[in-house]
């Protein structure tokens, strides 16, 4: 496991845009968000290729890759920080270079299609990386508490998950141990099979999803694909994080009915990660506890900055 360093005031933010272009209104978002992160005492560089839009639909993976392998390999750079979400994360995947990052092990940070790239550089490197806020939204949230979640984790290690005042409700009661994998639900069920699966045995699943997106049944679809193919027989345990669609159905019902009381791993269910106002950071990689008798069912038990 590589432990990537904490940043401290006066560093430098590098972003990176591997999924959906920065176009549009997106261009004086990320604008402001680099406002808010340098009055919060850091330097922000825009990657090369941070505005293309070479293929109408997002830059060329090739050029998502330059990016992301340069941001690791300058020195300079002391965190790369994911500009926003979209569709094709993945198409980095053949064109990253594991060995540089590897060898300059750094805080890399983003969610929703972001996981993808996340989970795949931990799995092909052993680095940890994280589950946050993108870039953009540090400033299209309604408030700061993302920002204020990452700084937490990323300038002072804090091993919090959440806040005592959120709610942490038991699906399925039990103790497990294992480190967390996951992130957004399409994405993860996306590197179940083939060249670029994700290993679950022995881990904790953390799972969310944008239900304007994805409604019950492609849920239940995206669900069913990971029990058809083991996931479910090799995991420790589930933390269900935000999904709200206009049926009202919740993600822990549907979890509930493809797993159809035939694992007895335990189950949680809390508001604070995913397509929401309040996103904790969650280090992927790192060793985590689920105990549901406490209050705050779910504990990290190692360090995830040094």
């Amino acid at each position: 496991m590589l432990i990537p360093k904490k940043i401290k005031k006066g560093d430098t933010i590098g972003v990176v845009a591997p999924s959906n272009p920065i176009i549009g209104e997106n261009i004086e978002e990320i604008q402001q968000a680099k406002k808010i992160v340098e009055n919060a005492g850091y330097q922000v560089k825009f990657s090369k290729n941070l505005f293309s839009n070479s293929l109408g639909y997002s830059s060329s993976p090739k050029e998502k890759a330059q990016d992301i392998n340069a941001m690791f390999a300058d020195e300079k750079i002391s965190m790369i920080w994911c500009a926003k979400g979209g569709s094709n994360s993945n198409s980095t995947f053949e064109y990253l270079d594991y060995e540089i990052i590897r060898q300059n092990p750094k805080i890399i940070c983003g969610y929703s299609d972001i996981t993808s790239l996340t989970n795949m550089i931990t799995q092909k490197t052993g680095l940890i990386t994280f589950s946050g806020t993108n870039f953009k939204t540090i400033a299209t949230d309604q408030t700061d508490y993302s920002f204020q979640e990452a700084l937490k984790r990323f300038e002072k290690g804090s091993l919090e998950i959440g806040k005592k005042e959120e709610n942490y409700e038991t699906i399925q009661e039990g103790q497990a141990e294992g480190s967390l994998i996951g992130g957004n639900l399409n994405l993860t069920h996306g590197m179940v099979a083939g060249k670029y699966a994700l290993d679950f045995t022995d881990k904790i699943l953390f799972l969310e999803e944008l239900g304007i997106e994805s409604d019950p049944s492609l849920i239940s679809n995206f669900l069913y694909f990971m029990k058809q193919n083991g996931v479910f027989d090799k995991i420790k345990g589930i933390w269900i994080g935000n999904y709200e669609h206009e049926s009202g159905i919740a993600l822990e019902k549907i979890v509930l009915d493809v797993l159809e009381n035939n694992y007895h791993f335990p189950i949680i269910k809390s508001n604070n990660f995913g397509h929401t106002e309040t996103k904790t950071v969650i280090p992927i990689g790192v060793k985590a506890r689920i105990d549901t008798s406490k209050e705050i069912k779910i504990e990290l038990l190692e360090k995830c900055v040094k």
